[in-house]
Protein backbone atom coordinates (compact mmCIF):
# COMPACT_ATOMS: atom_id res chain seq x y z
CA UNK A 1 0.00 0.00 0.00
CA UNK A 2 1.64 3.08 -0.88
CA UNK A 3 1.98 6.05 1.59
CA UNK A 4 0.69 9.63 0.56
CA UNK A 5 2.58 12.57 1.13
CA UNK A 6 1.09 16.04 1.83
CA UNK A 7 2.77 19.54 0.09
CA UNK A 8 5.58 19.21 -2.31
CA UNK A 9 5.77 15.70 -1.47
CA UNK A 10 2.48 15.47 -2.31
CA UNK A 11 2.43 17.08 -5.21
CA UNK A 12 5.78 14.83 -7.01
CA UNK A 13 4.29 11.92 -6.35
CA UNK A 14 1.12 13.18 -7.82
CA UNK A 15 3.14 13.72 -10.98
CA UNK A 16 5.56 10.64 -10.38
CA UNK A 17 2.04 8.92 -10.64
CA UNK A 18 0.64 10.58 -13.56
CA UNK A 19 3.58 10.21 -15.65
CA UNK A 20 3.10 6.35 -14.62
CA UNK A 21 0.05 6.41 -15.88
CA UNK A 22 0.36 8.20 -19.11
CA UNK A 23 3.41 5.89 -20.42
CA UNK A 24 1.88 2.41 -19.74
CA UNK A 25 -1.25 3.31 -21.86
CA UNK A 26 1.24 4.58 -24.80
CA UNK A 27 2.95 1.44 -24.60
CA UNK A 28 -0.43 -0.85 -24.92
CA UNK A 29 -1.06 1.49 -27.61
CA UNK A 30 1.74 1.04 -29.56
CA UNK A 31 1.66 -3.08 -28.94
CA UNK A 32 -1.89 -2.50 -30.26
CA UNK A 33 -0.54 -0.83 -33.25
CA UNK A 34 2.19 -3.33 -33.70
CA UNK A 35 -0.35 -6.39 -33.04
CA UNK A 36 -2.44 -4.57 -35.94
CA UNK A 37 0.73 -3.79 -38.17
CA UNK A 38 1.96 -7.52 -38.05
CA UNK A 39 -2.10 -8.92 -38.75
CA UNK A 40 -1.61 -6.44 -41.72
CA UNK A 41 1.17 -7.44 -42.83
CA UNK A 42 0.47 -11.24 -42.24
CA UNK A 43 -2.74 -10.63 -43.81
CA UNK A 44 -0.74 -9.27 -47.22
CA UNK A 45 1.66 -11.88 -47.04
CA UNK A 46 -1.43 -14.16 -46.53
CA UNK A 47 -3.35 -12.12 -49.62
CA UNK A 48 0.20 -12.25 -51.57
CA UNK A 49 0.72 -16.11 -51.27
CA UNK A 50 -3.42 -16.39 -52.07
CA UNK A 51 -2.66 -13.66 -55.01
CA UNK A 52 0.65 -15.71 -56.08
CA UNK A 53 -1.14 -19.25 -56.21
CA UNK A 54 -3.46 -17.64 -58.38
CA UNK A 55 -1.29 -15.71 -60.22
CA UNK A 56 0.42 -19.06 -61.04
CA UNK A 57 -2.79 -21.01 -61.73
CA UNK A 58 -4.06 -17.78 -64.10
CA UNK A 59 -0.76 -18.23 -66.19
CA UNK A 60 -0.61 -22.52 -66.14
CA UNK A 61 -4.44 -21.54 -67.79
CA UNK A 62 -3.35 -18.74 -69.56
CA UNK A 63 -0.17 -20.68 -70.77
CA UNK A 64 -2.64 -23.65 -71.68
CA UNK A 65 -5.13 -21.54 -73.65
CA UNK A 66 -1.93 -20.00 -75.67
CA UNK A 67 -1.23 -23.76 -76.40
CA UNK A 68 -5.28 -24.65 -77.13
CA UNK A 69 -5.78 -21.49 -79.30
CA UNK A 70 -2.29 -22.62 -81.29
CA UNK A 71 -3.88 -25.73 -81.45
CA UNK A 72 -7.15 -24.32 -82.81
CA UNK A 73 -5.15 -21.91 -84.99
CA UNK A 74 -3.65 -24.84 -86.85
CA UNK A 75 -6.56 -26.46 -86.89
CA UNK A 76 -7.73 -23.35 -88.74
CA UNK A 77 -5.24 -23.37 -90.74
CA UNK A 78 -5.80 -26.69 -91.67
CA UNK A 79 -9.84 -26.56 -92.08
CA UNK A 80 -8.72 -23.31 -94.18
CA UNK A 81 -6.77 -25.41 -96.45
CA UNK A 82 -9.16 -28.27 -96.90
CA UNK A 83 -11.83 -25.75 -97.47
CA UNK A 84 -9.75 -23.87 -100.56
CA UNK A 85 -9.61 -28.00 -101.98
CA UNK A 86 -12.83 -28.30 -101.34
CA UNK A 87 -13.62 -25.22 -103.33
CA UNK A 88 -11.23 -26.37 -106.14
CA UNK A 89 -13.17 -29.47 -106.43
CA UNK A 90 -16.28 -27.54 -106.01
CA UNK A 91 -15.11 -25.17 -109.37
CA UNK A 92 -13.91 -27.98 -111.08
CA UNK A 93 -17.43 -30.03 -110.79
CA UNK A 94 -18.99 -26.67 -110.97
CA UNK A 95 -16.93 -26.97 -114.67
CA UNK A 96 -17.80 -30.43 -115.29
CA UNK A 97 -21.15 -29.93 -114.84
CA UNK A 98 -21.34 -27.05 -117.59
CA UNK A 99 -19.70 -29.50 -119.53
CA UNK A 100 -22.00 -32.10 -118.77
CA UNK A 101 -24.82 -29.89 -119.48
CA UNK A 102 -23.60 -29.49 -122.57
CA UNK A 103 -22.88 -32.40 -123.75
CA UNK A 104 -26.32 -33.51 -122.57
CA UNK A 105 -27.94 -30.84 -124.50
CA UNK A 106 -25.61 -31.86 -127.59
CA UNK A 107 -26.87 -35.27 -126.97
CA UNK A 108 -30.17 -34.55 -127.02
CA UNK A 109 -30.40 -32.07 -130.33
CA UNK A 110 -28.62 -35.28 -131.38
CA UNK A 111 -31.62 -38.19 -130.28
CA UNK A 112 -34.10 -35.48 -131.99
CA UNK A 113 -32.27 -36.12 -134.39
CA UNK A 114 -32.07 -39.41 -134.37
CA UNK A 115 -35.41 -39.83 -133.60
CA UNK A 116 -36.52 -37.77 -135.96
CA UNK A 117 -34.21 -40.42 -138.77
CA UNK A 118 -35.86 -43.65 -136.84
CA UNK A 119 -39.36 -42.49 -137.54
CA UNK A 120 -38.29 -41.65 -141.44
CA UNK A 121 -36.54 -44.83 -141.82
CA UNK A 122 -39.44 -46.67 -140.15
CA UNK A 123 -41.71 -45.26 -142.80
CA UNK A 124 -39.07 -46.76 -145.24
CA UNK A 125 -38.96 -50.00 -143.78
CA UNK A 126 -42.65 -49.92 -143.90
CA UNK A 127 -42.68 -48.93 -147.65
CA UNK A 128 -39.60 -51.80 -148.43
CA UNK A 129 -42.36 -54.24 -146.38
CA UNK A 130 -44.90 -53.40 -149.14
CA UNK A 131 -42.18 -53.44 -151.87
CA UNK A 132 -41.16 -57.05 -150.73
CA UNK A 133 -44.51 -58.36 -150.47
CA UNK A 134 -45.25 -56.98 -154.17
CA UNK A 135 -41.80 -58.55 -155.43
CA UNK A 136 -42.77 -61.68 -153.92
CA UNK A 137 -45.99 -61.50 -155.16
CA UNK A 138 -44.33 -60.87 -158.58
CA UNK A 139 -41.78 -63.67 -157.86
CA UNK A 140 -44.66 -66.22 -156.67
CA UNK A 141 -46.20 -64.99 -160.27
CA UNK A 142 -43.65 -65.36 -162.21
CA UNK A 143 -42.47 -68.58 -160.75
CA UNK A 144 -45.84 -70.16 -161.82
CA UNK A 145 -45.85 -68.42 -165.39
CA UNK A 146 -42.27 -69.71 -165.84
CA UNK A 147 -43.41 -73.39 -164.52
CA UNK A 148 -46.22 -72.83 -167.08
CA UNK A 149 -43.77 -71.85 -169.77
CA UNK A 150 -42.00 -74.68 -169.25
CA UNK A 151 -44.22 -77.26 -169.17
CA UNK A 152 -45.92 -75.68 -172.42
CA UNK A 153 -42.31 -76.09 -173.80
CA UNK A 154 -41.81 -79.36 -173.20
CA UNK A 155 -45.03 -80.69 -173.90
CA UNK A 156 -44.76 -79.19 -177.48
CA UNK A 157 -41.39 -80.83 -177.96
CA UNK A 158 -42.47 -83.96 -176.58
CA UNK A 159 -45.85 -83.65 -178.79
CA UNK A 160 -43.16 -82.77 -181.98
CA UNK A 161 -40.55 -85.83 -181.38
CA UNK A 162 -43.62 -88.56 -180.67
CA UNK A 163 -45.42 -87.16 -183.91
CA UNK A 164 -42.23 -87.81 -185.86
CA UNK A 165 -41.42 -91.29 -184.45
CA UNK A 166 -45.16 -92.21 -184.98
CA UNK A 167 -44.85 -90.94 -188.94
CA UNK A 168 -41.59 -92.46 -189.31
CA UNK A 169 -41.74 -95.60 -186.58
CA UNK A 170 -37.97 -95.14 -185.60
CA UNK A 171 -36.84 -92.93 -182.88
CA UNK A 172 -33.13 -92.74 -183.09
CA UNK A 173 -33.35 -90.11 -185.86
CA UNK A 174 -35.24 -87.75 -183.53
CA UNK A 175 -34.30 -86.06 -180.35
CA UNK A 176 -34.66 -83.68 -177.77
CA UNK A 177 -31.43 -81.48 -177.50
CA UNK A 178 -29.78 -80.23 -174.08
CA UNK A 179 -30.99 -77.03 -175.31
CA UNK A 180 -34.24 -77.89 -175.89
CA UNK A 181 -34.62 -78.38 -179.37
CA UNK A 182 -35.93 -80.77 -181.66
CA UNK A 183 -32.68 -82.22 -182.69
CA UNK A 184 -33.35 -84.00 -186.73
CA UNK A 185 -31.12 -86.58 -188.98
CA UNK A 186 -30.28 -85.74 -191.84
CA UNK A 187 -31.63 -88.26 -193.38
CA UNK A 188 -35.07 -87.56 -192.09
CA UNK A 189 -35.08 -84.57 -194.63
CA UNK A 190 -32.33 -84.90 -197.30
CA UNK A 191 -30.23 -87.50 -199.06
CA UNK A 192 -26.37 -86.71 -198.08
CA UNK A 193 -25.08 -83.34 -199.58
CA UNK A 194 -28.71 -82.36 -200.92
CA UNK A 195 -31.05 -79.42 -199.85
CA UNK A 196 -33.89 -80.96 -201.33
CA UNK A 197 -36.84 -82.27 -199.49
CA UNK A 198 -37.41 -85.99 -199.89
CA UNK A 199 -40.76 -86.80 -200.77
CA UNK A 200 -40.91 -89.56 -198.00
CA UNK A 201 -40.01 -86.62 -195.70
CA UNK A 202 -43.19 -84.84 -196.32
CA UNK A 203 -45.57 -86.42 -193.82
CA UNK A 204 -43.38 -85.55 -190.83
CA UNK A 205 -42.99 -82.09 -191.90
CA UNK A 206 -47.00 -82.38 -192.25
CA UNK A 207 -46.83 -83.18 -188.59
CA UNK A 208 -44.63 -80.12 -187.84
CA UNK A 209 -47.14 -77.94 -189.45
CA UNK A 210 -49.84 -79.39 -187.15
CA UNK A 211 -48.20 -79.62 -184.27
CA UNK A 212 -46.98 -75.44 -184.63
CA UNK A 213 -50.06 -74.74 -185.92
CA UNK A 214 -52.02 -75.97 -182.85
CA UNK A 215 -49.96 -74.51 -180.33
CA UNK A 216 -49.90 -71.03 -182.01
CA UNK A 217 -53.36 -70.60 -182.28
CA UNK A 218 -53.70 -70.73 -178.78
CA UNK A 219 -52.73 -67.37 -177.43
CA UNK A 220 -52.07 -68.03 -174.13
CA UNK A 221 -49.39 -70.32 -175.73
CA UNK A 222 -48.66 -67.71 -178.52
CA UNK A 223 -47.86 -64.94 -175.96
CA UNK A 224 -44.42 -66.79 -174.79
CA UNK A 225 -43.27 -67.23 -177.90
CA UNK A 226 -40.27 -64.82 -179.31
CA UNK A 227 -39.47 -67.01 -182.61
CA UNK A 228 -39.14 -70.05 -184.03
CA UNK A 229 -35.87 -71.28 -185.53
CA UNK A 230 -35.11 -74.00 -187.56
CA UNK A 231 -30.85 -73.92 -188.06
CA UNK A 232 -29.16 -76.23 -190.52
CA UNK A 233 -26.01 -77.87 -189.68
CA UNK A 234 -23.35 -79.84 -191.31
CA UNK A 235 -20.30 -81.85 -190.79
CA UNK A 236 -16.47 -80.85 -190.85
CA UNK A 237 -16.70 -82.34 -194.23
CA UNK A 238 -15.83 -79.46 -197.63
CA UNK A 239 -14.95 -75.61 -196.80
CA UNK A 240 -16.62 -73.71 -194.38
CA UNK A 241 -18.37 -71.34 -197.35
CA UNK A 242 -20.00 -74.67 -198.67
CA UNK A 243 -21.09 -76.03 -195.28
CA UNK A 244 -22.75 -72.58 -194.39
CA UNK A 245 -24.84 -72.59 -197.75
CA UNK A 246 -25.79 -76.15 -197.77
CA UNK A 247 -27.28 -75.91 -193.91
CA UNK A 248 -28.38 -72.44 -195.30
CA UNK A 249 -30.10 -74.06 -198.06
CA UNK A 250 -31.52 -76.80 -196.00
CA UNK A 251 -32.94 -74.87 -193.46
CA UNK A 252 -34.76 -72.58 -196.26
CA UNK A 253 -36.30 -75.41 -197.77
CA UNK A 254 -37.91 -76.95 -194.52
CA UNK A 255 -39.11 -73.62 -193.51
CA UNK A 256 -40.68 -72.56 -197.38
CA UNK A 257 -42.30 -76.57 -197.07
CA UNK A 258 -43.76 -75.55 -193.89
CA UNK A 259 -45.23 -71.58 -195.09
CA UNK A 260 -47.00 -72.95 -197.87
CA UNK A 261 -47.87 -76.11 -197.45
CA UNK A 262 -51.06 -78.35 -195.50
CA UNK A 263 -53.52 -74.79 -196.97
CA UNK A 264 -50.53 -72.26 -195.87
CA UNK A 265 -51.76 -73.28 -192.36
CA UNK A 266 -48.86 -71.82 -190.76
CA UNK A 267 -48.81 -68.21 -192.69
CA UNK A 268 -50.97 -66.56 -190.16
CA UNK A 269 -47.67 -67.39 -187.96
CA UNK A 270 -44.72 -66.64 -190.18
CA UNK A 271 -43.73 -63.86 -187.91
CA UNK A 272 -42.83 -66.78 -185.13
CA UNK A 273 -40.46 -68.58 -188.00
CA UNK A 274 -36.86 -67.66 -189.08
CA UNK A 275 -34.14 -70.02 -190.76
CA UNK A 276 -30.47 -69.87 -189.97
CA UNK A 277 -27.33 -71.58 -191.09
CA UNK A 278 -24.47 -72.74 -189.38
CA UNK A 279 -22.37 -75.27 -191.47
CA UNK A 280 -19.93 -76.96 -189.17
CA UNK A 281 -19.56 -74.02 -186.40
CA UNK A 282 -21.52 -75.94 -184.23
CA UNK A 283 -20.79 -79.86 -183.63
CA UNK A 284 -22.38 -81.88 -180.93
CA UNK A 285 -20.30 -84.96 -181.82
CA UNK A 286 -16.16 -85.63 -182.94
CA UNK A 287 -16.02 -84.59 -186.46
CA UNK A 288 -12.90 -87.63 -186.71
CA UNK A 289 -15.28 -90.32 -186.90
CA UNK A 290 -17.98 -91.52 -189.13
CA UNK A 291 -20.92 -91.55 -186.27
CA UNK A 292 -19.15 -87.83 -185.03
CA UNK A 293 -19.86 -86.29 -188.40
CA UNK A 294 -23.65 -88.53 -188.94
CA UNK A 295 -24.57 -86.57 -185.82
CA UNK A 296 -23.02 -83.28 -186.89
CA UNK A 297 -25.17 -83.46 -190.02
CA UNK A 298 -28.80 -82.41 -188.59
CA UNK A 299 -32.07 -79.75 -188.51
CA UNK A 300 -32.38 -78.39 -185.04
CA UNK A 301 -35.90 -76.40 -184.24
CA UNK A 302 -35.86 -74.58 -181.80
CA UNK A 303 -38.82 -72.80 -179.71
CA UNK A 304 -37.29 -68.96 -177.92
CA UNK A 305 -39.19 -67.75 -175.72
CA UNK A 306 -40.02 -64.24 -174.28
CA UNK A 307 -36.73 -62.71 -172.87
CA UNK A 308 -35.00 -66.07 -173.07
CA UNK A 309 -32.00 -64.07 -170.52
CA UNK A 310 -34.70 -63.75 -167.54
CA UNK A 311 -36.09 -67.19 -167.87
CA UNK A 312 -32.49 -69.15 -167.65
CA UNK A 313 -32.24 -66.96 -164.25
CA UNK A 314 -35.79 -67.74 -163.54
CA UNK A 315 -35.09 -71.29 -164.17
CA UNK A 316 -31.92 -71.12 -161.93
CA UNK A 317 -34.50 -69.41 -159.37
CA UNK A 318 -37.10 -72.35 -159.35
CA UNK A 319 -34.26 -74.49 -158.26
CA UNK A 320 -34.51 -72.67 -154.88
CA UNK A 321 -37.59 -72.11 -152.29
CA UNK A 322 -39.10 -68.80 -152.36
CA UNK A 323 -38.01 -67.18 -148.69
CA UNK A 324 -41.20 -66.43 -146.88
CA UNK A 325 -40.11 -62.80 -146.89
CA UNK A 326 -43.66 -62.22 -144.27
CA UNK A 327 -41.89 -63.90 -141.70
CA UNK A 328 -38.57 -62.13 -141.72
CA UNK A 329 -39.75 -58.76 -141.75
CA UNK A 330 -41.85 -59.80 -138.97
CA UNK A 331 -42.33 -57.63 -135.90
CA UNK A 332 -39.76 -60.53 -133.42
CA UNK A 333 -36.71 -59.60 -136.52
CA UNK A 334 -35.17 -56.43 -136.51
CA UNK A 335 -35.01 -54.75 -139.43
CA UNK A 336 -32.17 -52.92 -140.82
CA UNK A 337 -33.41 -49.61 -143.19
CA UNK A 338 -30.67 -49.53 -146.05
CA UNK A 339 -31.17 -47.13 -149.43
CA UNK A 340 -32.95 -49.14 -151.65
CA UNK A 341 -31.22 -49.13 -154.69
CA UNK A 342 -34.43 -48.67 -157.05
CA UNK A 343 -37.81 -47.44 -155.83
CA UNK A 344 -39.52 -48.77 -159.02
CA UNK A 345 -41.75 -51.69 -158.81
CA UNK A 346 -41.60 -54.43 -161.42
CA UNK A 347 -43.84 -54.10 -164.18
CA UNK A 348 -45.53 -57.28 -165.54
CA UNK A 349 -44.06 -59.36 -168.21
CA UNK A 350 -40.43 -60.49 -168.78
CA UNK A 351 -39.31 -57.44 -169.80
CA UNK A 352 -40.67 -55.74 -166.84
CA UNK A 353 -39.28 -58.64 -164.88
CA UNK A 354 -35.46 -57.88 -166.84
CA UNK A 355 -35.62 -54.06 -166.26
CA UNK A 356 -36.12 -55.17 -162.16
CA UNK A 357 -33.94 -57.64 -162.05
CA UNK A 358 -31.07 -55.60 -163.88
Amino acid sequence: MRRRYSGRSDSHVSSKQGEQGFWPSYADMMSAVALILFFLMLLAYIQNLITGNDLRKTKEMLESTIMQLADTESLLELTQSQVDEAEEELNTITLDLESAKLILAQQQAEMLLQQDELAKQQQLIAQQKEYVLAADEELTSMRSQMQTIAVLRLSILEQIRDSIVGVMGDASKVSIGENGSIILSEGVFFDHGSSEIKPESQPVLEQLIQVFGTFLYDSENAQYVDSIVISGHTDSTGTAMENRSLATDRANSVLNYMLTQHGGALEPYAHFFCAAGYGATRPVADNATVEGRAANRRIEISMILKDETVLDIVESYLAIEVPDTRSALGESEPVVAAEPQSTQEPSGGFAGILNWLG
